[in-house]
């Protein structure tokens, strides 16, 4: 395995109850990379997340996590790994401040294998990151806009020290300035080395934060490339992103 490759997917198959929703999906994620997964609603972007997160109890497939096979680990433990996961229904604690949701998610911190230290987040360095949460510290969570627990969910995942970020349609829902708050976000993001694998159907956004792209139809893979492959490929945005 390439040291660079920070996550690796091969073979993935998943199902619920006896429906099968993903065949044979590989994928994989450099470091300090951001790799968009796109496809329409259903498509199976949500499930391939959640498979590599440990999240989907029904499945079969090879998950490599710096060079680690975690295909049969528990979410805990993978997340205790470096594995950071942002779901699409937000789940932060609508009962607790802002800055409490973030204390939930502190971890220690975290070295690559080549013994460089990552990123060591901090509540400030969060609220440098996501400005509107600076300005609402003592907020309870169940009192912000959908963009808002957004963005402090991502917060809180980075309180973990991810070396890996599992993106889960972050714009779905969100208003056009908070999206284009979350694009600067992720680039930052990259620049300070972090990994990012993204879900999401927005190409305009995408185009913006990512690199290298994969497109899901029906639980198969059918294109890979750069970010510039698939906006000149007008056959594939038609077909599978009905752009």
């Amino acid at each position: 395995m390439d040291v660079e490759i920070v996550l690796q997917v091969v073979g993935l198959n998943a199902w619920y109850g006896k429906a099968q929703i993903l065949y044979d999906v590989g994928l994989d994620v450099r470091r300090g990379e951001v790799v968009a997964l796109m496809g329409r609603n259903g498509a199976g972007k949500s499930t391939t997340l959640k498979s590599i997160m440990g999240l989907q109890e029904k499945k079969r497939g090879l998950v490599q996590f710096m060079g680690q096979d975690i295909s049969h680990l528990r979410p805990f433990e993978i997340a205790r790994r470096g594995l950071g996961f942002v779901p699409e229904d937000r789940r932060i604690f609508t009962d607790l401040t802002v800055a409490q949701n973030l204390d939930i998610g502190r971890r220690p911190p975290r070295a690559w294998p080549d013994g460089e230290m990552a990123p060591n987040w901090t509540p400030e360095m969060v609220y440098a990151l996501f400005p509107n949460l600076d300005r609402m510290r003592q907020r309870l969570g169940g009192q912000m806009s959908g963009g808002e627990q957004q963005m402090l969910t991502i917060g809180r995942t980075l309180m973990g020290n991810p070396l890996l970020l599992l993106l889960d349609e972050p714009t779905e829902g969100v208003a056009p300035i908070i999206v284009e708050q979350m694009a600067a976000a992720i680039l930052k993001l990259k620049k300070q080395g972090v990994s990012i694998l993204l879900s999401e159907q927005n190409l305009h956004f995408a185009r913006a934060v990512a690199e290298r792209s994969y497109v899901l139809e029906k639980g198969q893979i059918i294109f890979q490339g750069s970010m510039q492959e698939l906006v000149d490929n007008d056959q594939v945005r038609r077909e599978y992103l009905s752009i």
